[in-house]
């Protein structure tokens, strides 16, 4: 991405290579590719620098659109604070059941806390449903259901259980992040604090 610069301003922006006219002169699309950076600059080009270092991962939080100024001879683009989402359930107020917006106190918008698990529960439900035909089997054939299977099915439960009130007790977004966020061991192995749902290999 470039930008066109004219005292001190930034007039113009090139998400792609493509011919312009400045002043009395028309320039062809190909001065992006075959110009040198101090030629283009000269006619007030610039390479836009983007700066990512507010830009937070959009899982957990709302970032702000890119804002783009001239300093130093550099265009920079970058990203104003990010706003964390809501971690717990935002509740109609008073003011809203007036409006005729919905009935104070109850939910207005889901936070993070229940869609992640709600997102659980789908992930435990799935899991189970893998292994469900050995008790439908023991219910009408008497078959017993192996032990290593039953191991199983109990440790996801017990799994979801842990998650759910970890999940639960995370006091804002950034705990809630943090618990989800992988890290490497000097072995390379990755886990995550929150710990991982166990599938099994059938």
């Amino acid at each position: 991405m470039y930008a066109l610069v004219e005292s001190g301003t930034i007039t113009k922006y090139f998400s792609y290579p493509k011919g312009f006219t400045l002043g009395d002169n028309q320039y062809p699309s190909d001065i992006f590719t075959k110009w040198s950076v101090e030629e283009k600059e000269n006619i007030g080009i610039h390479e836009v620098v983007f700066d990512d270092s507010n830009k937070k991962d959009e899982k957990w939080y709302i970032n702000t659109n890119q804002s783009f100024a001239f300093s130093n001879d550099t265009v920079t683009a970058s990203y104003g604070t990010a706003t964390a989402k809501a971690h717990a359930d935002t509740l109609f107020t008073a003011q809203d059941e007036t409006d005729g917006l919905g009935t104070e106190g109850e939910v207005a918008t889901r936070g993070l806390k229940y869609n992640l698990i709600k997102n659980l529960k789908e992930q435990v439900a799935n899991e189970l449903a893998r292994t469900d035909w050995y008790v439908t089997r023991k219910t009408e054939k008497t078959t017993a259901i192996p032990s290593s299977i039953s191991t199983h099915r109990d440790l996801v439960r017990t799994t979801q259980a842990s998650i759910e009130a970890q999940i639960t007790g995370a006091n804002d977004t950034a705990a809630l992040e943090t618990l989800h966020t992988y890290t490497t061991d000097a072995n390379g192995v990755q886990s995550r604090p929150l710990g991982t749902l166990p599938t099994l290999e059938l």
